[in-house]
């Protein structure tokens, strides 16, 4: 038995996150000696703001942090894992696809050889085009991480609390949760668990957002696409010197050029078209390094409606969250 926290991302789940809420109960009741479970919404469109308010209000485990705005589902994550108090942390989806009694799988996944557990879908439950969006999205991070696990991640993951203290001071607006994590510890293990389809409405996680999410693994935390832009110019140059000695030897040995304008242009245009690839590159690492120098923060808190606590831990919370550079209202 352990003390566990769950988080939950909300966005656009008035119609889910209730029924979650009073899945979780029971079986927290049953695997843990303690539990809370953290509600971030993320800037919901819909009434999830005040629906996870009043969870707060009437669920004494549940506690309601409302973002100033939609920042992404890893920095509402990361919001809720800085106001974590358990000693484990899962995190977990808000459309009912993750089973609340899967939890107790990760547990036995991760035992006390491992720091964490991510469950994998026994069965995808999307499209073609979102699961290869979700496998891209897996490529890069392992890309980024440079460990084997990266293949099985998923937003169902169980870690130990205190691996957050490894990225306690990140402050880049681009989050990866699973990469932070991968600044603390490489033991992490996989295990297939149950995946429900979704019941009510759609994925807000479209495949724009995926592939969008793969491009800011690649770039915000690996120099794989800038390797990847000096091999083509290395490439692209020992093509340049094989064009120039096949024109030099055609001229010695036969007295003729290379005729034909087109095949001039299209020379220039390989050419060109490397150097905007590369210099593109370097703009996207630039722009990083500006916005960092902004200190934009990772997220806003516009509300934190906690469950009944005691002077001291409540205490605890409110110095999770000055550290984590946000403000309350």
């Amino acid at each position: 038995m352990s003390s566990i926290s769950v988080v939950i991302p909300v966005y656009n789940a008035a119609q889910t996150v209730g029924a979650l809420c009073d899945a979780l109960q029971p079986v927290l009741d049953r695997i843990a000696d303690n539990y809370e479970i953290i509600l971030v919404d993320d800037g919901s469109k819909d009434t999830s703001a005040s629906v996870i308010a009043d969870l707060a209000r009437t669920h004494s485990h549940v506690t309601a942090i409302e973002l100033g705005r939609n920042y992404g589902q890893h920095n509402a994550l990361l919001c809720g894992i800085r106001a974590a108090r358990m000693s484990m942390i899962v995190t977990m989806d808000d459309d009912l696809q993750h089973p609340p009694t899967q939890i107790e799988v990760l547990l036995t996944a991760m035992g006390d050889n491992h720091d964490g557990a991510y469950g994998v879908p026994k069965k995808e439950q999307h499209g073609l085009m979102r699961n290869m969006a979700s496998r891209l999205t897996k490529i890069a991070l392992q890309g980024a991480i440079g460990v084997e696990a990266a293949r099985n991640v998923s937003a169902f993951r169980l870690f130990r609390t205190n691996l957050r203290d490894a990225f306690d001071d990140f402050r880049s607006p681009s989050v990866s949760i699973d990469v932070l994590l991968t600044w603390a510890t490489a033991r992490f293990t996989s295990t297939r668990v149950e995946h429900q389809p979704r019941a009510i409405g759609e994925s807000n996680y479209t495949l724009r957002k995926l592939v969008a999410h793969a491009f800011n693994l690649m770039t915000g935390f690996s120099a794989l696409p800038l390797k990847f832009a000096s091999i083509v110019g290395f490439g692209l140059t020992l093509f340049g010197i094989g064009i120039l000695a096949f024109v030099l030897i055609r001229y010695f040995t036969l007295g003729t050029s290379v005729p034909g304008f087109a095949f001039l242009a299209s020379i220039i245009t390989i050419f060109s078209g490397a150097q905007l690839f590369a210099l593109g590159i370097f703009g996207e690492y630039l722009a990083r390094m500006h916005f960092r120098t902004l200190n934009r923060p990772v997220y806003h808190v516009r509300e934190h409606q906690a469950s009944d606590l005691p002077s001291d831990e409540r205490k605890a919370a409110s110095i999770v969250q000055a550290r984590s550079g946000t403000n309350r209202h």
